[in-house]
């Protein structure tokens, strides 16, 4: 593990990326032609069990009982230009109603037992009182407009994603068996838009949406930011710490490490909207290998989630038209993954039940 004053080597954090269990796996679709039912007849289910028993490494899977929401709060310079149809304090108000556990996250996370933390990475506010968990990972007080100028120095991006491989690391250690990242802050759907134009070379209009609910004038004016973003995160594109410092945020470069790391702790991953599918498309571009152990939770509705999905050749689980971040679509699928796990691990064998084979 390296130290906050050890240089940061993703060539040497990618190499710690290892593939899924293939031996699991293949013991995973054996047992699933065994089972008490026509071949293929649980569709997607049958894919989804395969894939926690080769994440999980065992085959039956062990149900997912300690799922993890790590909520990465940052606020965007971008917003101050109108991108949302929210003020920027929102950010705030939102990372303390994630403490309080009143949030859609906190309820759909209490519905489906698992657990909710939030971190304060670039929250432009002083998060003082809050329980000092929540701004120790704290990089700066929000990161710059990248309508005009980078977000962040390299070394605040080095920091940030430095932040997020720890957490994973602590989460792992601490006993989650499966993480979902969450996002909350204004403006992060046109960061999110601007990275996913530079990774995927979509054109920019193709990866702009509503966020919030914003008007066309707030449409042009998010088009331009991104526009103007893109243009100078493409000269960085190799370089993944330059790019998320031109044209990312402290939230979103620890997002990408928590991604990265969380792959090389063999631990599977529910990729929630389009802010996590940002940070996934730079988490894959310094190790190929992560997007094995993640699963795409849901579809959001804004178009730059759909081409993220594209390129990391990702199928949600679940399309419900959600588009509120915070890790909300990524639970909605929890349910899911638990089921096609169960479904492998108790469902009784054609022999068990006594049922005839195909003639």
């Amino acid at each position: 593990m390296t130290t906050p004053h050890d240089p940061l080597d993703l060539g040497a954090l990618a190499a710690g990326v290892t593939l899924p269990d293939d031996q699991a796996r293949a013991r995973a679709r054996v047992r699933l032609d065994l089972l008490a039912k026509p071949t293929g007849a649980l569709g997607r289910l049958e894919e989804l069990s395969v894939w926690l028993a080769g994440v999980q490494g065992r085959c039956p899977p062990q149900a997912v009982a300690h799922a993890r929401v790590v909520v990465f709060a940052g606020d965007h310079g971008v917003a101050g230009s109108g991108v949302s149809a929210y003020p920027p304090e929102v950010t705030a108000q939102m990372v303390r109603t994630f403490v309080a556990g009143g949030a859609a996250v906190n309820v759909l996370a209490r519905t489906l037992g698992a657990s909710v933390r939030v971190l304060d990475l670039g929250v432009d506010a002083d998060l003082a009182d809050l329980p000092p968990a929540v701004t120790a990972h704290k990089v700066r007080r929000g990161s710059g407009d990248i309508a005009d100028g980078p977000a962040l120095t390299r070394a605040e991006a080095e920091q940030a994603f430095r932040a997020g491989v720890a957490v994973a690391d602590e989460e792992v250690d601490s006993g989650a068996d499966l993480l979902v990242p969450g996002d909350m802050g204004i403006g992060n759907t046109t960061v999110a838009a601007a990275l996913v134009a530079v990774l995927s070379t979509a054109e920019v209009v193709d990866v702009i949406g509503r966020g919030t609910g914003i008007d066309d004038r707030a449409w042009m004016v998010k088009c331009a930011a991104v526009r103007d973003a893109a243009r100078r995160g493409r000269a960085v594109r190799a370089d993944p710490i330059a790019l998320l410092a031109e044209v990312g945020g402290a939230d979103v470069a620890a997002m990408s490490g928590f991604l990265l790391q969380a792959a090389a702790r063999r631990t599977p991953v529910l990729l929630d909207g389009v802010v996590s599918g940002a940070a996934a498309l730079v988490a894959h571009r310094i190790a190929y290998r992560a997007r094995e152990w993640w699963l795409a939770g849901h579809r959001s509705t804004e178009p730059a989630h759909r081409v993220a999905l594209e390129r990391l050749q990702l199928e949600p689980v679940v399309d419900l038209g959600l588009r509120l971040g915070e890790g909300t679509g990524a639970l909605m699928a929890l349910p899911v993954l638990r089921a096609a796990g169960a479904l492998l691990a108790e469902m009784a064998t054609l022999d068990e039940a006594g049922v005839s084979n195909r003639a």
